[in-house]
Order: structure tokens, then C-alpha cells, then sequence
């Protein structure tokens, strides 16, 4: 499939495992995004996750920002008729649903980073909501 698509655009430097592809129109083409019509399977959340897994996966104060965010980067995408924009988006949210999967691993990392701009400890009744505020995540 990767053939076809390199050949269609004369890019024998793809096919042979190089790490560009020039285009019949001389310019450079790289891809960010890609599409495999087999099944995923294994984690939800790796590379390429769909929005959903990652919304599925953040916390729940966390899904209507996502939702917000992501809204905004579609139109954009669709005004600019370019999806570098919301595939930042998609990975920056990925990779924060990747630490929000375990919610109580989520809360210690948040409180150690809080505890470490601080320079004090966190009190341990202290809402993870209110932590999250005090150090802007």
C-alpha cells in the first residue's frame, strides 16, 4: 500500500526505506497521519488514537475541555484545509489521556510537580483540583 502511494508521487526514496519523499511536483512530502484498514488492536491509546479512545480515557473534568479543543481544531482544519493543527491536538490529548488513565498515578504525579514548583508539600486533604489550578495543568 505504501508502494502504491510512493509510486504514485515517483518516490522510490520511500519505498527503499528512506526518510523523505519528493513528489513528482519537486517537492518534499512527508506524512503525519495515516490510515491502515486493518483493525486496531492492543492499546487504545497508542499513536494515531482515535478521539474517542482518548476522550474515553481522560477524567472526567477533563472531557468537555477535550471536547472544546478538539471542536476548535476540526474548524480549523476544515477553514485552512490543513490537519497539522489538529493532530497536535489529538497527540497533546493523547498523551495527557496516557497519563490520566490510572487516576490515582495521575494524582501523584500531579501533587509531586506541584510539590517541586512549590517548594512545599502538598496537604494531603488538598482537592487534586485545586493542586491542578495551583501549578496551570
Amino acid at each position: 500500500m505504501i508502494a502504491d502511494l510512493c509510486q504514485r508521487v515517483n518516490c522510490e526514496d520511500a519505498i527503499n526505506g528512506g526518510g523523505g519523499c519528493v513528489s513528482r511536483y519537486g517537492k518534499q512530502v512527508r506524512a503525519l497521519w495515516s490510515f491502515d484498514e486493518q483493525p486496531r488492536t492492543g492499546d487504545p491509546l497508542l499513536p494515531g488514537a482515535t478521539p474517542a479512545a482518548i476522550r474515553n480515557a481522560l477524567l472526567p473534568e477533563d472531557q468537555a475541555q477535550f471536547d472544546t479543543v478538539y471542536q476548535r481544531a476540526l474548524v480549523t482544519a476544515r477553514e485552512d484545509m490543513d490537519l497539522t493543527e489538529l493532530f497536535r491536538c489529538l497527540e497533546h490529548w493523547r498523551r495527557v489521556a496516557l497519563l490520566q488513565r490510572d487516576p490515582a498515578r495521575f494524582a501523584s504525579i500531579v501533587r509531586r510537580a506541584a510539590e517541586r514548583l512549590n517548594g512545599k508539600p502538598v496537604p494531603a486533604d488538598e482537592p487534586l483540583a485545586l493542586t491542578r489550578r495551583h501549578v496551570g495543568l
